[in-house]
């Protein structure tokens, strides 16, 4: 008796969870695939169903989809790196700062999100561009006599990328960091090993899944940004989400945006399956 009956506990909650999944992620996952098998056509709607692959054979084909694709990969890599780098040192500081403190930290590395996001990125253009805040402060202080190229670049897009998921990693880090129980550093220390020592073979491997998962938020809504690489980048910085956006409104052409849709969908699942196995490896 007690295994059907929590079996049918198990189910009454866990269904309804399965359910809502399946309406807002595979139904509409499911749609843009069958839109994706369609052809183009200048009516309402402007596709007609189908069932051919002709839609994903061009985008193997044109340099210019997987040159988006590997671009994007590229920038959202290197800016998971920067957030990496600099969001580990900040979750490391504050999961060792007193309680007292932990709070008022945590809430300053939340606080951008009380802003729109889409106000964040117009602040940056004003900063960035070159009559901006950052260009008027080094002519002000006279380390340059033209403005810097500062917006419009990859660099631009890069910065913009850095501070928007920013907090996507330290907030996974802060949470395995704090977790941790000091006197397994304090045993390190006790039998001989440096600061440095310590870190690199206590702290950092058991702060791996903290790490997965700050690289994975951040990595994987990078690479289908498509507002920071449209104000902050320029035509040489072209991402899929922005070529994306240019076939469905620009374009018209639904089935092609579809069918990018879904292989970034299937290329963004690659690392979330890489992450999975190296968990469970761990485990």
């Amino acid at each position: 008796m007690t295994a059907p009956w929590a079996a049918r506990t198990r189910a009454m909650f866990v269904g309804p969870a399965f359910a809502w999944l399946g309406l807002t992620v595979a139904a509409p996952l499911g749609l843009v695939f069958a839109v994706s098998l369609g052809e183009a056509t200048q009516g309402a709607p402007p596709f007609e169903w189908g069932f051919s692959t002709a839609n994903y054979a061009l985008i193997f084909a044109d340099d210019l989809y997987w040159g988006a694709f590997l671009n994007a990969a590229r920038i959202a890599g290197t800016a998971t790196l920067i957030c990496l780098a600099i969001g580990y040192p900040m979750a490391l500081a504050i999961a060792r700062a007193a309680p007292s403190r932990r709070a008022i930290l945590l809430f300053l590395v939340v606080l951008p999100f009380w802003t729109s996001f889409l106000i964040r990125v117009y602040a940056w253009m004003a900063m960035l561009r070159p009559t901006g805040l950052v260009n008027g402060a080094l002519q002000g202080m006279g380390l340059i006599d033209e403005p810097l190229g500062l917006i419009a670049n990859e660099f631009a897009v890069h910065l913009g990328i850095v501070y928007a998921y920013l907090p996507f990693m330290v907030l996974p880090l802060y949470a395995t960091l704090e977790r941790m129980d000091p006197a397994l550093v304090e045993a390190a220390h006790d039998l001989g090993a440096s600061r440095t020592r310590a870190f690199w073979r206590v702290t950092f491997p058991l702060s791996l899944p903290g790490v997965a998962a700050g690289c994975l938020l951040v990595f994987i809504p990078a690479s289908g940004e498509f507002v920071i690489p449209d104000l902050l980048g320029g035509p040489d910085t072209p991402m899929i989400g922005r070529v994306l956006w240019l076939e469905f409104f620009q374009n018209r052409d639904w089935p092609v945006a579809c069918a990018l849709a879904t292989t970034l969908a299937a290329l963004l699942a690659v690392p979330i399956l890489i992450a999975d196995r190296l968990r469970a490896r761990a485990a």
